[in-house]
């Protein structure tokens, strides 16, 4: 078992996340969500399915197109479930389809997409939708927690909701009572009400509102924002303190971590992880002494914008 699997259950089901990074009493494991192998040797990873008898996970199929993943169905006419129905027949076969006049191939085996007239190739790729159950919590049904060497399912402990804001040294920081009369508690069930509303609240002088549909938190007097994230605790305790760490592999191929005091770099580790969480299938750009860079969070790449020089690039979870 994996602590705090739902944290790596919700990178899985984000369709521009090719892995985790996360840290174990092995040291750091990464895990490659398209071929759910390790890159540990002697460690294997699964994902155990929590389904009762009848029901089915839901299931998107997403391509990537020259910036984003994209669902089908949201550009072509075409859904995910007419996908995963040919993919369920046959997973290693082949699905054709067409687009107005264009003639597209699905390669199951390679999880490609072809144009089978032009001949360009974009990747594919198959992940779980983490869906709400009617009450507006996570279907403990179609919750599937990943494990490490085991094959046994877990009991699913007591669960409860942590509201929490990324603050100024990259950390995120649950919502106290005392310090803007709502709490986590509170934020939910202003959530459960209307998981696409927003929440208005006063913190000293500034007036705020919460965007429940984007997950940000807005000042209003003068509009900053702030990534917003519900996670599970499932009755836990969670280190509110503790954030994530950006890096990327140097020429020596050493990882180290984005700081604004290396080269006069214009982000940090919480400067990016800011990003990430706004889009975590987007991009960004930002700059160093000399050179300007993109950071491609589909990819997890870095290019330098004017050599096109690529460097691999990790977020390590702690």
């Amino acid at each position: 078992r994996i602590d705090n699997d739902h944290v790596i259950e919700a990178h899985y089901c984000q369709p521009g996340a090719k892995g985790i990074t996360i840290n174990t009493s092995q040291g750091c494991v990464s895990i490659d969500f398209d071929t759910l192998r390790t890159n540990n040797a002697s460690l294997r990873v699964q994902r155990l399915s929590l389904l009762s008898q009848g029901q089915t996970e839901d299931i998107g199929w997403y391509f990537r197109d020259d910036h984003l993943w994209c669902e089908y169905g949201s550009r072509v006419d075409l859904n995910s479930g007419d996908v995963e129905l040919s993919f369920t027949h046959d997973p290693r076969g082949v699905f054709g389809f067409t687009v107005g006049s264009t003639r597209y191939s699905l390669n199951f085996s390679n999880m490609t997409q072809q144009n089978t007239v032009t001949g360009v190739s974009r990747k594919v790729r198959r992940r779980p939708k983490l869906t709400l159950s009617p009450a507006g919590n996570e279907s403990e049904t179609l919750y599937s927690p990943p494990v490490l060497q085991t094959s046994l399912s877990p009991q699913l402990p007591d669960r409860s909701f942590r509201w929490e804001f990324m603050g100024d040294e990259g950390r995120w920081t649950e919502y106290q009572a005392h310090v803007c009369s709502f709490d986590s508690a509170a934020i939910e069930t202003q959530y459960q009400l209307d998981p696409q509303g927003q929440l208005l609240f006063r913190i000293n002088n500034f007036s705020y509102t919460l965007d429940f549909s984007r997950m940000c938190q807005i000042n209003s007097n003068i509009g900053t924002t702030r990534a917003v994230r519900r996670t599970l605790s499932y009755g836990v305790q969670t280190n509110t303190s503790s954030g994530s760490r950006w890096q990327f592999q140097d020429i020596d191929g050493t990882w180290k971590e984005y700081s604004k005091g290396y080269s006069q770099c214009s982000v940090s580790s919480p400067d990016i992880e800011l990003q990430y969480q706004q889009n975590p299938s987007g991009s960004m750009t930002f700059t160093t002494k000399c050179f300007s860079y993109e950071l491609d969070f589909s990819a997890m790449t870095q290019r330098n914008r004017s050599t096109n020089v690529t460097r691999a690039v990790r977020r390590l979870v702690q």
